[in-house]
């Protein structure tokens, strides 16, 4: 027993030499033991997954077991333990599940076994566990990890041969280690969000967070303690009911599953495919795809399970539900009501209606691919249908003053069908005047005018001034009221090709008298 004691208050003395800056060659001195012994004890402890201030901590016999467990020839333990760790494995995956827990029902079933310390040793050294930044127990559903490849494939051009690099998105369930992975053009916001939709459909579910690399698409400013995440992906998070947790820069630990997963991407997917040529980008994800159904069916290293037998039974079911619509990415501008309490959407060169009162405001528009809405200090004060004719107005009867109203029922279908009931030609020369390329308020207004002028001339004279307007290619409320006012629609046929152009500032022939 006291050559026991001596040796552990020399272990404990080589680490605070060792922690107080000395080499290993002054230790050696000092404790009088070979260089070589206290090389082999630092790396035991390190290798034993404890820090140099958690193994001080231990008492006596916590530490010769550690350090006697390193002598024993039998690396791999008695056959119950080795019987029962694989079970260990995928138990310590579910919430609430620890390895005190799990040694009692170990004990319950040995109740001469080993105690909870040697127990624990047992398990770190089947599983391999020699790096402690890589010992972390994830719970089944708890985080999905993502980031893009750092190398790219490539797809080429059948008919040009010009060679187009693309993406490759990754991501890895924590706990099941089940791995996703597709091209994609780019890093972008929507090739980012849309990639993350089909990882979530790949998985059946929704894991509690999403921990993304520092890429813009996901986080618009990294912060040790708070990053800011991207407006577009904060909304597709609430969208899914999961939380968007970014890894600290410059902190391999936080990503390192994914880094690993990507490496292994490398040699299950790239390699396989390098003598490949593809030509689209479809083409190219159908045999990712292949690649990464064969590589989830796999079994682990030293394992009688693969990825996809391990989803299946620890973590498919802790995921939470998908979504029964899926996510629209959203767009963001901002810009200010007009006086006519409308905003102007330059995506679209489209307007949309919102409450008079906010004449003059500044609001921000947020828009997908169907909705519209506009909001005022984080209020929403509209939501339209998103509107696909150019200059065309989207309006909402009520978000308008009652002196604008009337306004807001015109639409190119309202005079078309006025203009039907005073004849073909005005019908056709109304079509004409809409067609002008100029903002369709105005055209609605010209409209209005031509159509008024059917109370002073009636239907026939008003039919025949369109008549004598579509000869001339020229379709205005001015060209109609000259013809009318001048009396020019009741000439006869053959005269009308004697006639000089319509212009308000053609001079008579008593003129030049």
């Amino acid at each position: 027993m006291a050559n026991k004691s001596k040796t552990m208050i020399e272990v404990k003395q080589i680490i605070q030499l060792y922690q107080s800056g000395k080499s290993k060659r002054d230790i050696a001195r000092v404790v009088g033991i070979s260089r070589n012994t206290v090389k082999k004890y630092l790396h035991l402890i390190k290798a034993r997954g404890y820090s140099y201030k958690e193994f001080l901590d231990l008492d006596d016999q916590s530490i010769y077991e550690v350090l006697k467990e390193d002598h024993s020839k039998n690396k791999k333990g008695p056959v119950e333990l080795e019987q029962f760790f694989p079970y260990m494995e995928k138990e310590l995956r579910k919430t609430g599940v620890n390895r005190w827990v799990l040694w009692e029902e170990y004990k319950a079933k040995h109740p001469n076994g080993y105690s909870y310390a040697r127990f624990c040793l047992h398990y770190q050294q089947w599983s391999k566990s020699t790096d402690s930044c890589m010992h972390i127990e994830h719970k089944a559903g708890d985080k999905v990890f993502v980031d893009y490849a750092g190398k790219k494939l490539q797809i080429v051009d059948r008919q040009t041969g010009e060679i187009t690099p693309v993406e490759v998105f990754v991501a890895i369930l924590g706990a099941s280690q089940l791995t996703y992975a597709e091209a994609s053009y780019t890093q972008q916001s929507e090739d980012f969000i849309s990639s993350m939709q089909r990882a979530m459909i790949y998985f059946g579910g929704v894991p509690a967070a999403i921990v993304p690399d520092n890429l813009k698409s996901a986080v618009t400013k990294s912060c040790k303690y708070e990053p800011k995440i991207n407006e577009c992906f904060a909304d597709f998070g609430f969208h899914y009911g999961t939380h968007i947790l970014a890894t600290r820069s410059y902190k391999p630990r936080d990503k390192a599953m994914v880094e690993k997963a990507v490496s292994i991407v490398y040699s299950r997917i790239y390699a396989p495919l390098r003598n490949r040529i593809f030509y689209s980008l479809a083409e190219l994800n159908e045999a990712i795809k292949e690649r990464l159904e064969a590589y989830n069916a796999m079994n682990f290293k030293a394992r009688n399970y693969s990825r996809r037998d391990l989803f299946n039974s620890v973590e498919k079911s802790a995921l939470n539900p998908l979504p029964a619509e899926g996510f629209q990415i959203k767009h963001y501008s901002l810009a200010t009501v007009q006086k006519n309490s409308h905003v102007y959407l330059s995506q679209d060169k489209h307007y949309y209606s919102v409450p008079f009162r906010f004449t003059g405001k500044k609001v921000k528009v947020s828009y997908t691919k169907t909705t519209v809405e506009i909001y005022h200090n984080y209020q929403r004060i509209a939501i339209h249908g998103r509107g696909k004719n150019p200059y065309g107005y989207t309006s909402i009867k009520e978000h308008l003053p009652s002196a604008h109203q009337f306004v807001s029922e015109w639409s190119p279908e309202k005079f078309i069908n006025w203009a039907k009931a005073y004849g073909q030609s005005v019908h056709q020369y109304i079509l004409k005047v809409l067609d002008n390329r100029q903002h369709p308020e105005q055209n609605y207004k010209s409209c209005i005018g031509i159509l008024q002028f059917e109370k002073k001339y009636g239907k026939e004279r008003l039919n025949n001034a369109c008549i004598r307007g579509l000869y001339y290619n020229n379709y205005s409320y001015p060209v109609i009221k000259n013809i009318l006012e001048k009396g020019m629609d009741q000439l006869k046929e053959e005269s009308i090709q004697r006639q000089l152009p319509l212009h308000d500032n053609i001079r008579g022939g008593n003129y030049y008298q």
